[in-house]
């Protein structure tokens, strides 16, 4: 079965390191959640706002091991409404887990957009 893992992370600055390091911080919290081992994910979607162009917030991926993921990056709209400095992930994960089990993320501001699922501010 496929489901959805999903999270967002914010940055302080549209910084190369901030935005690797933070987003390897969400992908640990959501695998760390769910028990995800690798070879169970399908695919990873990345976006991030569009005051976020110093990285590609998926290299983060690769940093923590994920070479044979197939992974996916994006520009979210600038909406005026949005999280400044953000990032989300989509994992679609292939488990027999319940879609009530699955544990999303979201940290820092990001909390502003689930504050129904955020972990940590």
């Amino acid at each position: 079965m496929l489901r959805g893992v999903r999270g967002a992370i914010t940055v302080e600055q549209n910084d190369r390191e901030q935005i690797l390091s933070r987003t390897a911080e969400l992908l640990t919290e959501l695998v760390n959640s769910n028990n995800i081992k690798t070879e169970d994910i399908g695919a990873v979607i990345f976006a991030s706002t569009p005051d976020l162009p110093a990285a590609f917030p998926a290299a983060a991926a690769r940093r923590i091991g994920w070479d044979s993921v197939p992974l996916f990056g994006t520009q979210e709209i600038d909406n005026p409404d949005g999280v400044p400095l953000c990032i989300r992930v989509l994992i679609l994960l292939n488990t027999d887990a319940p879609q009530a089990a699955i544990q999303h993320a979201y940290l820092y501001g990001a909390a502003r957009l689930r504050p129904d699922l955020a972990t940590q501010e």
